[in-house]
């Protein structure tokens, strides 16, 4: 392999030459990888002025796709969520079928086989009373899975770095593939419940009539009644119903605890289901075991940019490239 290293250090055509007569078969995997790196910046050498025109193009891309994004999403909400949502929803599958990832193929058709019949139920109309409660329970089911899947794969990456993966006799590699991959599902699928679940509670808030995304609510509401699930708060024994804890917002509305909990971490809304009042999440998850769930969430927002719209830019950039001949 030295020859191969004098070759990269040295550089120039005759050089060029001997990289493009290298035997890869005899050659280990590590060897291999330098024998690419090597080709590939003899491929690039001289090239300098272009790379700077590609890095130009890629900084005034990024910068105007984000300005006219913000701008969609201040004055077009609804439509910038469904066409994000189908986005993050479509262009992983893309590059599933595209590269044979079958296990996340298989992942995903089970999500969407079940994500879509949630989905159905939240905008029946009318909608059945045990509609909110499932809705709330599958998305949280997914919430809290791809939360600990993803803290699991960040720890993974973590060990690695610190060279703790030794300790089990598992080459970095795979350790690091492994927890790359939990990382990756964790965000997904966690960034892609969060908006399934804000698009079905708008729907069912608004079928349900005493929460209105713009405007009054269609119904009053009674103090007996939760405006999330818009069943009754305090049954007796004999009636049929939901009987848990309540919670009592600072606007002396109150709820199922289960209902404002999934309204406000799953729905991601933070304010009164009935008269918008800002919801101090705070006092409400006092816990401090229960606030990273609150931060895991905020996350998943910031990360939705990456997810959905960071791919579609890329192959803008590309295709800039590839008319205007650069390389």
């Amino acid at each position: 392999m030295a020859a191969v290293v004098e070759v990269e250090v040295g550089g120039g055509a005759a050089a060029d030459r001997e990289l493009d007569e290298v035997d890869m078969s005899d050659l280990s995997p590590e060897e291999q990888w330098r024998v690419e790196h090597a080709r590939m910046h003899a491929k690039h050498r001289g090239h300098e002025a272009m790379h700077a025109e590609m890095v130009l193009i890629l900084i005034a891309t990024l910068v105007v796709a984000q300005l006219l994004l913000v701008q969609w999403k201040q004055r077009h909400p609804r439509s910038y969520n469904m066409v994000t949502l189908f986005q993050m929803w479509v262009v992983p599958l893309y590059f599933t079928v595209k590269l044979h990832w079958w296990r996340f193929l298989v992942i995903w058709i089970l999500f969407s086989a079940v994500t879509a019949f949630v989905t159905f139920r939240a905008t029946r109309k009318p909608l059945l009373q045990t509609t909110p409660r499932l809705v709330y329970k599958w998305f949280l089911l997914i919430y809290k899975i791809s939360y600990a899947t993803g803290i699991i794969g960040y720890m993974a990456v973590m060990f690695t770095l610190f060279g703790l993966n030794l300790l089990f006799k598992i080459k970095p590699e795979d350790a690091m593939d492994f927890g790359i991959s939990l990382l990756f599902y964790g965000l997904y699928y966690g960034v892609l419940e969060r908006d399934f679940a804000e698009m079905c509670a708008d729907y069912m808030a608004s079928t349900i009539g005493f929460y209105s995304k713009s405007g009054m609510p269609t119904k009053h509401l009674s103090d007996s009644v939760c405006a999330v699930c818009g069943q009754q708060i305090f049954v007796d024994v004999s009636e049929e119903g939901i009987i848990e804890n309540t919670y009592r917002l600072s606007c002396n509305h109150v709820f199922h605890e289960f209902c404002i909990r999934g309204w406000c971490i799953v729905g991601k809304k933070q304010t009164c289901p009935y008269c918008k009042e800002k919801v101090d999440l705070k006092r409400m998850f006092s816990n401090p075991w229960e606030r990273p769930h609150v931060m895991y969430g905020q996350l998943l927002d910031w990360l939705r940019y990456l997810v959905a719209w960071q791919p579609v830019i890329i192959g803008l950039v590309q295709g800039i490239n590839y008319i205007l001949g650069l390389e």
